[in-house]
């Protein structure tokens, strides 16, 4: 599904992943749970491309939703790949960056611990670490942007040209606004809420999140409240 020009939302893949396309190449910014990678090669077959084609994985954060498939679409492409460096070294052992917090009610630790014995994200060593402010030649300049609260070493990246930030799960959407995570797994509250701050001062016309739908007219959306 195209979101602007040259940025494609992956359908039926659970959390959001996005596809970027540039002269030179594809990007995928998350890569959504274990076994997402056909729906993904599929779609980027729709679009006339390769999996050669596919040159940088981009993860935000290590949790199964966003970083799932990601071995599985670096054999079938070669794609370098990119996260923090809190976040690779979960990913390099195929574990999440936080464990699940004791506040998280009694189903939620059943199902997340079910949901680990039957998807279990294959270990990736990360290609390159990113850290605040390093520009990726992606849609014309795609800056990291640290993020932390949901987990430690999250990432967003916003592509200041074509007013774009991706979120991953620091804000979550419902289509008409968003709202910074509450979720109770997050690692500090109070660093996610400064994340949200942080993100709001970018001014971004685009918000691309990693569960719901993107908004637009992102400015005006933002939560008022300095503490969220």
């Amino acid at each position: 599904m195209k979101i602007i020009d040259n940025v494609f939302l992956i359908p039926g893949v659970m959390a959001n992943s996005y596809l970027l396309v540039d002269p030179d190449g594809l990007t995928i910014i998350d890569t959504g749970m274990p076994y997402s990678e056909k729906k993904t090669l599929e779609y980027i077959a729709r679009l006339g491309k390769s999996a050669q084609d596919l040159k940088r994985i981009l993860i935000t954060h290590a949790d199964l939703d966003h970083y799932g498939c990601l071995a599985a679409l670096q054999k079938a492409s070669g794609a370098r790949t990119y996260a923090s460096h809190v976040e690779a070294d979960s990913i390099a052992v195929g574990k999440s960056s936080r464990p699940v917090n004791r506040s998280v009610g009694r189903f939620q630790r059943f199902m997340i611990g079910l949901m680990g014995k039957f998807l279990i994200a294959r270990p990736v060593q990360v290609d390159e670490i990113l850290e605040e402010g390093q520009v990726l030649p992606v849609l014309g300049g795609l800056q990291a942007v640290e993020t932390p609260g949901h987990a430690p070493g999250h990432l967003s990246y916003f592509a200041a040209s074509a007013g774009i930030l991706f979120c991953g799960d620091s804000m979550r959407s419902d289509g008409k606004g968003f709202r910074g995570s509450r979720s109770r797994n997050n690692w500090d509250q109070a660093m996610a809420d400064a994340s949200v701050r942080k993100q709001r001062d970018l001014h971004p016309r685009v918000v691309c999140p990693g569960h719901g739908p993107a908004v637009f007219d992102a400015v005006e959306k933002f939560p008022k409240n300095e503490s969220i």
